[in-house]
């Protein structure tokens, strides 16, 4: 993480620590402006959780099946 992504960080925390009204409009017009920021990780993340559940069914069913 660069120094700048770390300085952002810290503000934001700081500011949702002391003014969380003020950050919660702040996140959602960001969300709002830059989607893409929010919706990627989270998208793979589900993907993958996704994929792993079906393999798990699979198994479950294969050693059902036996």
């Amino acid at each position: 993480m660069s120094n700048l992504d770390e300085s952002i960080g810290k503000l934001l925390l700081e500011l949702q620590k002391e003014d969380p009204d003020t950050f919660k409009k702040l996140m959602k017009k960001a969300q709002k402006d830059n989607p893409e920021l929010f919706e990627g990780d989270t998208d793979e993340d589900n993907r993958k959780i996704n994929e792993y559940n079906q393999e798990v069914e699979e198994y479950n069913k294969k050693i059902e099946d036996e």
